[in-house]
C-alpha cells in the first residue's frame, strides 16, 4: 500500500499530472520507494476510483491533472500516524553471509567487497542529489532531507560493516 500513500503524499503538496508525479518521484521518492510509470498510472486510477484523488483538469493527448481529495488527505494522515511500518525481516544478502563458508575465502571476500562497492555507489548517488534536495524549501525538500540523511548514514554503515567483515575472513 505504500505506493498509494506515496502518490497521496505527493499530491498533498499540490495538483499534478501523472507525468509530473513521475518526474517528482524520480528525483525524490525513487531512492526510498521506486515505481514504474505503469505502476504510478495504475495507482492513480485506483485512487480516483476510491475517491481519494480527483481529476481537476484535462489537457491535450489525454493529460489529466489530479488533486488529493479531503478523503485522500484523511487517509494519508491516518497512514502516517496510525499504521505501523512494515518491518522487513528477510535479507537475502545476510542469508548469503551465513553461508559464505561454502565458498572459498577469496570468493567470500569478493562478495563482501561487492557489498562495500554497492554501498559506495549508493553514497555517491545520494551525494550527487544532495545539493538539489537541500536547495528546496518546500515540504518535499525539507522532509526529503531527513530521508536522504537516513540513506547516507545507512550506506556509510553498510560500507563500514562490509570492510570490517572482509578483514574477518581468512
Amino acid at each position: 500500500m505504500s505506493l498509494r500513500h506515496a502518490v497521496l503524499g505527493l499530491l498533498s503538496e499540490g495538483p499534478a499530472s501523472g507525468y509530473d508525479l513521475m518526474k517528482t518521484f524520480d528525483v525524490s521518492l525513487a531512492n526510498v520507494w521506486p515505481a514504474t510509470q505503469s505502476q504510478l498510472y495504475s495507482e492513480l486510477g485506483k485512487l480516483a476510483d476510491a475517491g481519494l484523488v480527483s481529476v481537476v483538469a484535462e489537457g491535450p493527448r489525454g493529460r489529466k491533472e489530479y488533486a488529493i481529495t479531503q478523503e485522500g488527505l484523511t487517509e494519508l494522515r491516518r497512514w502516517v500516524t496510525d499504521v505501523e511500518p512494515t518491518k522487513v525481516m528477510r535479507s537475502d544478502m545476510l542469508l548469503r553471509v551465513f553461508f559464505l563458508a561454502q565458498v572459498s575465502p577469496e570468493q567470500a571476500r569478493d562478495y563482501l567487497r561487492r557489498k562495500a562497492d554497492e554501498a559506495v555507489e549508493s553514497l555517491e548517488h545520494l551525494q550527487s542529489i544532495r545539493e538539489f534536495v537541500e536547495s528546496g524549501t518546500d515540504n518535499l525538500s525539507v522532509y526529503g532531507r531527513l530521508a536522504m540523511e537516513y540513506g547516507l548514514r545507512l550506506a556509510a554503515a553498510q560500507k563500514e560493516w562490509a570492510d570490517w567483515a572482509v578483514e574477518r575472513i581468512h
